[in-house]
């Protein structure tokens, strides 16, 4: 955002009184009610989703944690915070659709790899994931995708087996919940409260 002066604004004021530099984020600026409350209040699928409240993108990250949990019982509890913040860097970015951020290419998914970085320095994980747990979140996330697209965004099952894969019937029997912003926010902080819990227990 271009200022008077020439000189670009790259941060973000949050609610909390962080700011934020979106090109060169530090863990100090990240605050947990900053992401459950940016989270809650963006919608997945464009907002192209059936029911009375937008499907945000809080909503979706509980969905993938409670997957990535099937898919991986005996994992500690500080990957399924990973789980849980998987899609975090949203809160400032907001979320775009796959054929979007193909288009958009390197400069997007180097601005989200920075942001996961700081995001995870905050909350005690290791900037970048381990391969193996960073590849079940994403299985977590394409299964979640899969319920999604098949119950509130219109696809069929055909087309969603297409572009994330037909999972199996064990993981078809996780509700796709659609709520008030301001309970999913609540619903995120629980979860993470539990989760640093387990953690520190």
């Amino acid at each position: 955002m271009a200022r008077a002066g020439g000189t670009t604004r790259a941060w973000q004021r949050m609610l909390s009184g962080r700011r934020l530099d979106l090109l060169d984020p530090t863990p100090m600026d990240i605050e947990i009610e900053d992401i459950a409350h940016g989270l809650a209040f963006v919608a997945r699928w464009n907002g192209q989703t059936i029911g009375d409240y937008a499907y945000s993108v809080a909503e979706h990250s509980l969905l993938v944690e409670a997957i990535y949990a099937q898919i991986a019982p005996k994992a500690p509890a500080r990957w399924r915070l990973a789980a849980l913040l998987h899609d975090a860097p949203e809160y400032v970015i907001g979320d775009m659709i796959s054929p979007v951020k193909a288009a958009i290419g390197a400069d997007y998914s180097a601005l989200d790899a920075r942001l996961a970085a700081a995001i995870h320095l905050r909350f005690g994980l290791p900037a970048v994931l381990p391969k193996a747990v960073k590849a079940q979140i994403k299985r977590a996330d394409r299964i979640s995708a899969w319920l999604e697209a098949t119950r509130i965004a219109g696809f069929t099952e055909a087309e969603a087996n297409r572009f994330f894969g037909a999972p199996k019937p064990e993981f078809r029997d996780h509700d796709v919940a659609l709520r008030a912003p301001l309970d999913v926010r609540g619903g995120y902080l629980d979860r993470y409260a539990e989760l640093c819990r387990r953690i520190d227990g």
